[in-house]
């Protein structure tokens, strides 16, 4: 990137989150004239146009999105810079953060306002997903995920293990029966509800782990696919079939007799919960306060989730 002064990205930051010259230059306290000569001058410099303009607002190009995602976080890096000479050292800027629906919902956005309430310069842009997005494309500063993480470009702590079981709803297991055993899957003519994040991915199979700790698949019919964890709970509960999930997120099903557990001595594998962040030699501090803090919140909440509480 060409040298450019960080004020000017401050008054392009501006204009792009408000929309407008005008608007943003009543923020700066400085001349709208001002405003779009720096503007202009910026996109001289790089050679891009950044806005598309009109006579009522402004609009960020895609390169101009693109500049503004880099922006935030070189400024909020620059702030970092210079808290770290002063003796508050108080966190600020932006974290850009994915996290699986479920984790997100039930355990770290109730938690979230005391962070913040700790941290009142911070912001966080919090995304809820079960998709594999890519860190580094989409400026994620560091992602939740659950099971292996085979990137070398990127940077895993382990956070703690989602343990797996077996659920159906009575009214299917009413009409099907109780299976016993993995074979009775068959002899009964269970179904699954099928969980897969990619359509291609269309068998749907029934894993376990034997007393030795040996992994077994059996192929099961599935009529209904989904790609959603709240999808994949409600059909549980609408009796469409048997499913594999995590139990930290099925307690209250399981709790109040939506859900009933099944074959409980045949369960798949624990699934790995890691934090994962960019390769990148300096982690800024707002980061890696962050990640501290949700290690330690998804940590203990884990760690609820084991056969003693059953």
């Amino acid at each position: 990137m060409p040298n450019i002064d960080l004020a000017a990205l401050r008054v392009f930051l501006q204009v792009a989150d408000l929309a407008h010259f005008s608007r943003a230059a009543e923020e700066l306290g400085l001349p709208k004239g001002r405003v779009s000569h720096i503007v202009r001058e910026l996109e001289a410099r790089l050679g891009s146009r950044l806005f598309q303009r009109t006579t009522r607002r402004v609009s960020l190009t895609s390169d101009g999105e693109l500049l503004a995602e880099r922006a935030r976080s070189l400024l909020a890096d620059a702030g970092e810079i210079e808290a770290l000479f002063q003796q508050d050292q108080q966190l600020g800027g932006r974290l850009r953060v994915d996290l699986p629906v479920r984790l997100a919902l039930d355990a770290v956005l109730p938690a979230l306002p005391a962070f913040l309430a700790a941290h009142p310069g911070l912001q966080v842009e919090l995304s809820c997903t079960d998709r594999r997005v890519d860190l580094v494309e989409e400026g994620f500063d560091c992602v939740l995920r659950v099971g292996a993480v085979h990137d070398p470009m990127l940077v895993a702590r382990a956070v703690g293990q989602l343990r797996m079981i077996n659920v159906a709803s009575p009214a299917y297991l009413a009409s099907r029966g109780t299976p016993a055993t993995p074979e009775d899957l068959l002899a009964q003519g269970h179904e699954l509800v099928h969980y897969s994040q990619t359509w291609a991915d269309r068998r749907a199979r029934f894993d376990w782990l034997d007393a030795d700790g040996r992994a077994h698949s059996l192929h099961l019919p599935a009529r209904v696919t989904v790609n959603h964890t709240d999808a994949y709970q409600v059909a549980a509960l609408a009796g469409m079939g048997i499913v594999q999930a995590p139990c930290v997120g099925l307690r209250a099903a399981l709790a109040d007799g939506r859900l009933v557990r099944v074959l409980a001595g045949h369960e798949p594998a624990a699934l790995p919960v890691q934090l994962v962040m960019s390769q990148r030699r300096h982690t800024p501090r707002r980061v890696r306060v962050f990640m501290d803090w949700l290690v330690a919140l998804l940590g203990a909440h884990l760690a609820d989730d084991n056969p003693a509480h059953d």
